[in-house]
């Protein structure tokens, strides 16, 4: 297993808040950006992981509380590189912060692997009003 590095601090420190679309009863959604080193998770399935920065994790878990998904996911959409895609974030209680699964096909697409640095951009998903 490659143990994660820190999460570099090229972080977005405000959220940039997306307006919400017409007639929308939802709160807007909200826009990070961090660079962070991927890792792989040590087992069977050779699961891939960015951890995220401890400032923007914990307000996802401040704006979230009480409105998270199964094993407290929160719902998101991701870009690194010029691939996007909808997935979740996870809470690890072991290393204080919610993990990004870096899927296989776009770490091929970017041409990512363990130990290297991502450059992410994560809006998470409004809460429903």
């Amino acid at each position: 297993m490659i143990e994660p590095a820190e999460p570099r601090a090229h972080i977005t420190p405000a959220p940039q808040a997306k307006p919400a679309a017409p007639g929308d009863a939802t709160e807007s959604s909200t826009r990070y950006e961090f660079d962070a080193e991927l890792w792989e998770h040590d087992g069977d399935a050779a699961w891939h992981f960015v951890s995220l920065p401890e400032q923007i994790a914990d307000a996802i878990a401040d704006h979230h509380e009480g409105h998270t998904r199964a094993f407290g996911s929160v719902k998101v959409s991701v870009t690194v590189g010029v691939t996007r895609w909808s997935t979740s974030l996870f809470p690890d209680s072991k290393r204080g912060t919610y993990l990004l699964p870096m899927k296989r096909a776009v770490r091929a697409a970017e041409g990512l692997q363990a130990g290297d640095t991502a450059h992410v951009t994560l809006e998470v998903a409004a809460i429903a009003g």
